[in-house]
């Protein structure tokens, strides 16, 4: 069989996602490897065409990894018939319309999350999509993590028993940026940029417990902006608007409750950046971004409240390693091959432009939860 060529618009990879994950590791990392096999044993070949708003950092970035196609010029990258996907890593704010533009230009759509900055706009884009007869995916990279896979190998397989609560810690110190250069980009922490915590992170928690542990039925959250004050990549302070830490509680079917705590203004005293624990009837687990461990029902532990007497057991060495046995891609890669292959051959796809748009209505359920202090239940989507 011979080798196909798909054109794929990259907008958006002047910025550190789009750079890092999306281009050098996962579509020039499958061309490195001569492609992306297909099962009728063809080979589908990603033809990137690179565009953002600054021509220098379009060139220099094209020149550094051997490319030659990149423009400024979205509509004419769109009205080109060598492209079928579009995919976007742009700042929220920018991207609707985008998107908006390339489903009308037919192609497939690509895309990081969230998909849009409210719950209506994330609608009309899933609803226009299948009205165009375009395929459609969002990025839901946590699930690809080794740390993950692995907790989604102990819940295929029944390790826990009947599943009762999940807890999630997620976050780093973000500096401000005045003594030291912030490590996430100012437009993160302004409200009129589409920043803030919760429209970034909730997606990311609803995909993760939808796919899982079952649907997300129920929110209670708090969100707040505990540093108010930072400065930008021009070392010019500004008013940071936007929340920075939120504390989510998800009800989920089977009466499972989930905690998730997200914050940039945290310092980690945990093993991985995030980690989740779940709980079950017959056994627990702490999964990460790489690490699995576990604690079956037979190997508990029993302990006995004593404050008056130090402890003598090291309860994070009566965990059990969860093993690899496999090898896993990088998370990006994985996902992008997973759509390609939708796109292409048309084998099945999960995280569609309506997955997108639950995660969105998560988060703003969750801001709303927030500034009404009680709790929302999430109906479901209207098609």
């Amino acid at each position: 069989m011979g080798r196909t060529t798909i054109g794929i618009v990259l907008n958006g990879v002047t910025g550190r996602m789009g750079l890092r994950q999306h281009l050098l590791r996962s579509v020039l990392a499958i061309r490195q490897d001569g492609g992306l096999p297909l099962r009728d044993g063809s080979v589908l070949w990603p033809e990137p065409v690179l565009v953002g708003r600054s021509e220098t950092k379009l060139r220099d970035i094209a020149e550094r990894h051997g490319l030659t196609d990149w423009t400024t010029d979205l509509p004419a990258a769109l009205a080109r018939p060598d492209v079928q996907v579009y995919f976007d890593a742009q700042v929220t704010s920018a991207r609707v319309k985008a998107l908006q533009m390339a489903i009308d230009a037919g192609k497939h759509i690509y895309t990081e999350k969230p998909v849009a900055e409210t719950l209506e706009q994330a609608i009309d884009l899933a609803r226009l999509a299948d009205a165009a007869g375009v395929k459609h995916g969002v990025v839901q990279d946590k699930l690809f993590l080794p740390g993950l896979r692995k907790l989604a190998r102990l819940v295929e397989g029944g390790f826990f028993g009947k599943i009762l609560s999940v807890r999630g810690e997620f976050g780093y110190w973000v500096f401000e940026g005045d003594w030291q250069a912030a490590q996430r980009p100012s437009w993160n922490y302004r409200a009129a940029d589409g920043g803030g915590i919760v429209l970034d992170m909730f997606p990311h928690w609803h995909y993760v417990l939808e796919q899982l542990f079952g649907p997300v039925r129920a929110v209670t959250a708090r969100a707040v902006t505990h540093i108010d004050r930072r400065w930008d990549e021009e070392s010019a302070a500004y008013d940071a608007t936007a929340d920075d830490a939120a504390y989510g509680i998800f009800e989920l079917d089977g009466g499972i409750v989930a905690q998730i705590n997200s914050s940039w203004a945290v310092r980690v005293n945990r093993d991985e950046l995030v980690e989740f624990q779940v709980d079950g009837t017959h056994g627990s687990a702490v999964a990460g971004l790489h690490h699995c461990r576990i604690q079956p029902r037979a190997a508990t532990p029993k302990p006995v409240w004593d404050p008056d007497v130090p402890t003598t057991q090291r309860f994070r060495e009566q965990w059990q390693e969860v093993p690899d046995n496999d090898t896993f891609p990088n998370g990006f890669r994985a996902q992008w091959e997973q759509f390609l292959r939708y796109v292409a051959a048309d084998e099945p796809y999960v995280g569609d432009l309506w997955a997108g748009a639950r995660g969105v209505q998560v988060a703003e359920l969750g801001l709303q939860s927030s500034r009404e202090g009680r709790r929302l239940e999430i109906p479901e989507l209207d098609r």
